[in-house]
C-alpha cells in the first residue's frame, strides 16, 4: 500500500460519536484507532490549537496514509496497540486524559491490501497481521495448531458450528502440503461448511484467525481494564465495535457501577442513509459513558 495517497477509508457514526463524546476546546483525547484518521480529525478539530489528540495505530501504513490529513492539527501519531495506552501516556507526562475513542473496525485500506490476507474475496498471502513487523501469520497458526486447538479457536473466536469438522480438515489437507494463500484456505472451509443464505461459508473461520492472530479480544480486555485508571472524572469513553464478542465485553464493563454512567441504553446504530453510503457501518455499534467517582 502506498503511503502517498489518501485513505479510501470512511468512518462510521461520525456525527453520532461527536455528539455523545462531546469533546471541547483545550481537552486531552486519544483515538485508540486512528486508522485513516476520520474520528481523529473531528475531535482535534473540536479540541482546538489549545487541545492535544494522541493518535494511535498498531499499523505503521496506516499512521503514514494518515499523517498528511492531521497537518496543522493538535494531533500525535504514535505506533502502538490500544492495549499500551497507560505506557503511552505515562511516556509523555500525561496522568488522565478528558476521553477516549476506540473503533475496533478495520480500515477499508487494510481490507483492500491483498498482502495482508485479511480478506478471502482477493487471494493474497495468509497473514492477518495488523501490525506487520510483529508476530505470528495465521499460516504459522493454520500450519502448526492441533486439530483441537484449531476447532477451539474457530468455535470461540468465530462462533462456527462445524468447527471441529473445519479442523479436521485442515489437518488432513496440510499433511499432503501447508496452506499459504487466502484462497486456499477459503476453498477448504467451503468444501466442509454448508452455505447459510448470503453469508460465505469462510467467513466466521477467517474471522476467528484474524482475532486470534491479532489477540483483539485480549487487546480489548487490557483496555477496558486500564480506562477507569486513565480517564478524569467527567471524562468520556466510547468505543465502537462489529461483532457480538467484542460488544458483549464493551457493554458489561460500561455498565460498571461506581465507575462509568453510561450514556447509551443500547448501542448506536447507523441511520440508513449512512449504510447506503458505508455498507461496512451496518454492523457497527457505539457505546459510550462518562467516568464517575
Amino acid at each position: 500500500m502506498s503511503a502517498d495517497r489518501l485513505p479510501v477509508h470512511v468512518s462510521v457514526l461520525p456525527a453520532e460519536t461527536l455528539a455523545l463524546l462531546d469533546p471541547r476546546p483545550g481537552e486531552t483525547w486519544v483515538d485508540c484507532t486512528t486508522g485513516g484518521a476520520g474520528h481523529t480529525r473531528l475531535i482535534a478539530e473540536r479540541v482546538g490549537p489549545a487541545g492535544r489528540v494522541l493518535a494511535l495505530d498498531q499499523d505503521p501504513t496506516m499512521l503514514a496514509l494518515a499523517r498528511p490529513l492531521v497537518a496543522g492539527l493538535p494531533v500525535e501519531l504514535v505506533h502502538a496497540n490500544f492495549d499500551q495506552l497507560a505506557e503511552v501516556l505515562a511516556a509523555r507526562g500525561i496522568a488522565a486524559v478528558d476521553g477516549v475513542l476506540a473503533d475496533l473496525g478495520f480500515s477499508s485500506d487494510q481490507l483492500a491490501e491483498r498482502a495482508r490476507g485479511l480478506s478471502f474475496r482477493d487471494d493474497g498471502p495468509l497473514d492477518m497481521r495488523l501490525d506487520p513487523t510483529s508476530g505470528s501469520t495465521a499460516a504459522d497458526m493454520i500450519n502448526s495448531l492441533s486439530e483441537g486447538a484449531l476447532a477451539d479457536v474457530f468455535w470461540e473466536y468465530g462462533e462456527e458450528r462445524h468447527s471441529r469438522r473445519v479442523a479436521k480438515k485442515i489437518v488432513a489437507r496440510r499433511s499432503e502440503r501447508p496452506f499459504a494463500t487466502t484462497a486456499d484456505l477459503a476453498s477448504v472451509v467451503r468444501s466442509c461448511v454448508p452455505r447459510s443464505g448470503s453469508i460465505d461459508p469462510a467467513t466466521r473461520v477467517f474471522q476467528a484467525l484474524r482475532i486470534a492472530v491479532n489477540d483483539e479480544l485480549g487487546s480489548l480486555d487490557r483496555l477496558l481494564a486500564v480506562l477507569p485508571t486513565v480517564v478524569k472524572s467527567g471524562g468520556r469513553v466510547g468505543i465502537i465495535s462489529f461483532h457480538s464478542l467484542e460488544d458483549r465485553r464493551v457493554k458489561h464493563v460500561l455498565r460498571t457501577e461506581g465507575v462509568w454512567r453510561p450514556l447509551t441504553k443500547k448501542p448506536v446504530e447507523a441511520r440508513d442513509e449512512e449504510v447506503a453510503q458505508n455498507p461496512r457501518a451496518r454492523s457497527a455499534k457505539l457505546r459510550a459513558a462518562t467516568r464517575i467517582g
